[in-house]
């Protein structure tokens, strides 16, 4: 029974559905990445290559051969496939980048949001309770300060 109970207060405390939400998120988030670096920046970017496939490139170290006599015979090709390792830097650069630019986006709006004398947007309850206490502060030290300097 402890153990049940163990976990009731896990599931309950927020921990497991905060992690459950999180990877739901990530997964989703993860998703719309993929299918805005694949269908909106890489054609642009194979364009201007004009279609040049990184994977393909390498460095052969020793020839494949094929014995005429025998076919089963066969010496395999040693080679240093850079191609796929560059490829795959550019692919960690641009989804980088995406996801840096998609975050600084969001920033934005997050500020904007929490940005107590913007108007537009409401602001959350925590963050106006923290202004209106640095607004009243603020007053409370001129009074002090107007106190001090008239004895």
């Amino acid at each position: 029974m402890g153990i049940l109970k163990e976990f009731k207060e896990f599931a309950i405390k927020g921990n497991m559905i905060d992690m459950a939400v999180g990877i739901i998120i990530g997964t989703a988030f993860n998703k719309v990445i993929d299918v805005l670096v694949k269908q909106v920046v890489l054609p642009p970017l194979s364009l201007l290559t004009e279609g040049v496939n990184f994977a393909d490139r390498k460095i052969i170290l020793r020839e494949g051969l094929v014995s005429a006599s025998d076919s089963m015979a066969e010496i395999q090709e040693i080679s240093i496939g850079y191609g796929a390792f560059v490829e795959a830097m550019l692919d960690f650069l641009i989804v980088g980048f995406t996801i840096f630019m998609v975050v600084k986006f969001m920033n934005r709006f997050r500020r904007k949001s929490q940005d107590p004398k913007n108007k537009t947007v409401e602001t959350p309850k925590d963050i106006q309770l923290l202004s209106d206490l640095t607004e009243l502060i603020q007053e409370q030290n001129e009074l002090l300060r107007k106190g001090s300097a008239n004895p």
